[in-house]
């Protein structure tokens, strides 16, 4: 089928998103019932090719390029088989978050129902008939995918709100360090060092960890050395600069200097700054809080999936075919003056 154009735009919730493409689906079909609630063919073919968009605009060079959808993902599986699964999903549980809204107090208020039925207006404004009909893109479809988007989006934030935000000193805690390496790179960078360059190597690492022992100051005799020192912070699970490096500096009292420690790729002599990094361990908070809230709302959504009564109509479902219909997203062109 040869492929025509057309163009479509997005805003509100979805911002401003122009899409391109050809094709058509009834939209009073049935894709999947959620409970006693549907999803029309024109809702999900609406997503889908919203989904399908930024595929084909941002990764298509790495998925197969004009050919993406029939490459294989995985076993017996196209690109286009995965994709459309998690779309199916992502909308069983868009309407599963909007059956449960009111237990968390969760809806849309006025202003954004208007912002919500401004853009769909836009876009029914903005587009010829017979283009919106390619895509379901009819009024009523637009607002009800728009509906359900910002839904998720305010449902996300109600129930990540119950993850445990609190995150002790010692859970979080991360160290810091110092480090010189004496790698094992030959001069010509190509190939590898003999056994007798890396003693050499080896023992000039000896010879410095000696050496920042007795000195004063570390950084000055770094310096000194005609080195150069790195910093990192860690704690037990890291692997930066090296899982052997971590292990050893993990062991160390704040301000200790390490003999040398030999990895596969050098040798390297640490110090230890701190025990506890203010800013990486305050850090490391944050992080352990989102992948909290993360955790709180993927395991919700997941028990809500396995409990509910969900089925799907595969028959309308495959009509939705990415290799018949392109969708990729208009990029916007813009002149720079002198």
């Amino acid at each position: 089928m040869k492929k025509k154009v057309l163009t479509l735009a997005l805003a509100g919730v979805l911002l401003m998103t122009s899409l391109t493409g050809c094709g058509s689906l009834k939209e009073d079909d049935v894709v999947a019932t959620v409970g006693d609630q549907e999803i029309t063919a024109g809702v999900a073919n609406f997503y889908a090719r919203y989904t399908q968009a930024m595929y084909e605009t941002y990764y298509a060079a790495y998925m197969g390029g004009d050919d993406m959808w029939t490459t294989e993902a995985e076993e017996g599986k196209t690109y286009e088989d995965s994709v459309k699964d998690s779309v199916l999903e992502e909308l069983e549980t868009m309407i599963l978050l909007e059956q449960h809204a009111e237990e968390y107090g969760v809806s849309l208020s006025d202003e954004e129902k208007k912002v919500i039925e401004d853009a769909a207006k836009q876009f029914d404004d903005d587009n010829k008939d017979a283009d919106k009909d390619k895509v379901s893109g009819s009024p009523e479809t637009v607002e009800r995918v728009m509906t359900l988007i910002a839904m998720e989006q305010k449902m996300r934030t109600a129930i990540e709100d119950e993850a445990d935000t609190n995150v002790s000193d010692e859970e979080a805690a991360q160290k810091s360090m110092q480090y010189v390496e004496f790698a094992y790179t030959p001069a010509d960078g190509e190939s590898e060092m003999t056994d007798d360059e890396k003693a050499e190597v080896k023992k000039q690492a000896e010879a410095f960890a000696e050496g920042a022992k007795a000195a004063e100051n570390f950084d000055t005799y770094v310096s000194e050395q005609g080195l150069e020192a790195s910093t990192a912070t860690f704690d037990a699970d890291s692997t930066n600069p090296t899982a052997e490096v971590v292990e050893a500096a993990d062991q160390m009292k704040e301000g200790e200097i390490s003999d040398v420690i030999e990895t596969d790729d050098g040798c390297y002599v640490v110090k230890l700054t701190s025990l506890l990094d203010r800013e990486a361990t305050d850090l490391e908070k944050e992080s352990i809080v989102n992948e909290r809230k993360s955790e709180k709302y993927n395991d919700t959504c997941e028990q809500w999936l396995e409990e509910a009564e969900i089925k799907v109509h595969k028959n309308v479902w495959k009509k939705v075919d990415f290799k018949k219909l392109s969708v990729t997203i208009k990029q916007e062109e813009t002149e720079s003056g002198e």
